[in-house]
């Protein structure tokens, strides 16, 4: 598969999932709880956004393998791998917000080699490979670059609810969200766009998925940025998440997060 092949496809994946997800935004939808404790909503836009793309990739590769988040894994030990999140800020969706997005990433060999993160109602997509990325909407596309930040006193920080954090993860947490010059909640996978963008300097997660991550890890690393988990180790398998647009702050934010037993 060539590079315009790709490039082709992974468009037509972002162009199915949100045409199969659009017409569900701020209507009625009904929504229902994966938990019995808790709070952890599902719709049918979800589910109807992995179900178009999982069929475009059966069809295209039915030798790769597919995790979704919410149609489960085919094929997790495959060479190349997709990992899928339909709608990634299914709370900001139900509220009829737009600070969501599909994130389409891919793995081989278990390593994220490529992520797109596409906002179909805004119509703006940042992608990226871990050597470079870019941003796409209102006509324009454009190369994305972290910004340079070498202080806690200067940063800006997002993560998405005090409510991932357990409470000896918050105490943590507010280590670093003390320091810094501004801390802002919610973004799900807005705040790593942005981080990518320029416009913010760290993220700070717990609790996620592989489909939470993976497709932004390429996308960060490919503008310039570090993504790990909070002892410092490959991110890919989710969990405890902390990502930096410059890599010395990434050092000063793992000094503080790595002490968490």
């Amino acid at each position: 598969m060539t590079a315009v092949d790709f490039s082709a496809f992974v468009d037509r994946l972002a162009q199915d999932s949100g045409e199969a997800i659009l017409p569900f935004f701020r209507t009625s939808i009904g929504v229902e709880n994966k938990l019995r404790e808790g709070f952890d909503p599902v719709t049918a836009a979800d589910k109807a956004g992995e179900t178009a793309m999982r069929a475009l990739i059966r069809r295209t590769f039915p030798e790769h393998g597919i995790v979704g988040e919410e149609h489960g894994d085919d094929r997790p030990d495959a060479e190349f791998v997709w990992v899928l999140d339909p709608i990634d800020g299914t709370r900001s969706f139900i509220l009829g917000m737009p600070i969501w997005g599909t994130l389409i990433g891919l793995t081989r060999g278990g390593t994220p080699c490529f992520g797109m993160m596409n906002q179909p109602f805004i119509g703006e997509r940042f992608f990226g490979d871990g050597s470079s990325a870019s941003y796409r909407g209102r006509g324009t596309e454009r190369r994305l670059r972290t910004r340079a930040c070498t202080r806690l006193e200067d940063a800006m920080l997002m993560s998405t609810s005090p409510t991932m954090f357990t409470p000896e993860e918050r105490e943590t947490f507010e280590q670093v969200s003390t320091d810094v010059r501004l801390t802002r909640w919610g973004g799900d996978c807005y705040a790593y766009a942005m981080l990518a963008s320029g416009h913010v300097d760290l993220v700070i997660e717990a609790d996620l998925k592989p489909f939470d991550i993976v497709a932004l890890i390429p996308i960060v690393e490919g503008a310039g940025g570090v993504v790990t988990t909070w002892d410092g180790r490959p991110a890919t398998d989710g969990g405890r998440i902390v990502a930096a647009g410059d890599k010395r702050l990434h050092e000063l934010a793992l000094e503080r997060l790595s002490k968490l037993d």
